[in-house]
């Protein structure tokens, strides 16, 4: 049996990515060779990690998505005996999000043997909303045996409303039943430690990667190894993972 993690949030700009290459690179940290896969037919952030041997669908026929392209993803996750990462971009959400639904994919892969594990990303300032909402409504369109874990990133802003953090919300509280794990996103000093991400992330490293290289100084690789071990411990508590 593999557990099929899949990233999926309306809203773009807010992590997505940050979630599903952070999944991946933790299981291949364990020693695990998890099967990667980037849906997302415009950025394809994932797909630019090649440590993680990223395999991209392509799903666009000219300027539409074909969801009957989606059958290809099953294909690819059907005999699967290693973890599966899928990252999906903004654009793709709602067809995908449709497809899984509409074609019981949750029930068939269960059927398969398979687990799957929804992930999504609740993030602070302006888009505090849309992603409260998108997590809202993941929660009420799959079936309840899908598991969710749920990613807090500070980077627009701390992730509160009225004075309340994620778990006080009443979009948590009404839903929090289906929520397997919550990973806090570390809040990161712009000039140090963010700075040291941003640049990490620009370069599609992995934190492995990063903190071997004799490239950065070994201040940026011990803030880097303090952010991972951070990252790290809260997803060794996830037993979902």
């Amino acid at each position: 049996m593999a557990k099929i993690h899949i990233t999926l949030q309306g809203k773009g700009g807010v992590g997505k990515s940050f979630a599903s290459v952070n999944t991946a690179q933790y299981k291949v940290h364990k020693g695990q060779t998890p099967l990667c896969i980037d849906t997302d037919p415009v950025n394809a952030t994932f797909a630019g990690f090649q440590s993680l041997k990223v395999r991209r669908l392509e799903i666009m026929e000219g300027d539409e998505i074909n969801s009957r392209n989606f059958d290809a993803l099953v294909e690819m996750i059907a005999p699967a005996k290693d973890d599966v990462i899928i990252d999906n971009g903004a654009s793709s959400f709602v067809p995908l999000s449709h497809y899984l639904i509409s074609n019981h994919v949750p029930a068939l892969l269960h059927d398969m043997g398979h687990e799957l594990i929804v992930h999504t990303v609740v993030t602070g300032g302006q888009s505090l909303v849309d992603t409260v909402s998108g997590f809202s409504q993941l929660a009420r369109q799959f079936p309840a045996e899908t598991l969710m874990v749920v990613w807090l990133n500070p980077y627009w802003g701390p992730v509160e409303h009225e004075g309340k953090g994620f778990e006080q919300m009443k979009a948590y509280k009404d839903n929090k039943d289906r929520v397997s794990a919550i990973i806090q996103v570390p809040a990161l000093k712009e000039e140090t430690y963010g700075r040291d991400l941003t640049e990490m992330l620009q370069e599609r490293l992995t934190f492995d990667e990063a903190i071997a290289s004799p490239a950065r100084t070994i201040m940026a690789r011990q803030r880097l190894k303090i952010v991972r071990d951070q990252l790290y411990a809260q997803l060794d508590n996830a037993a979902v993972l």
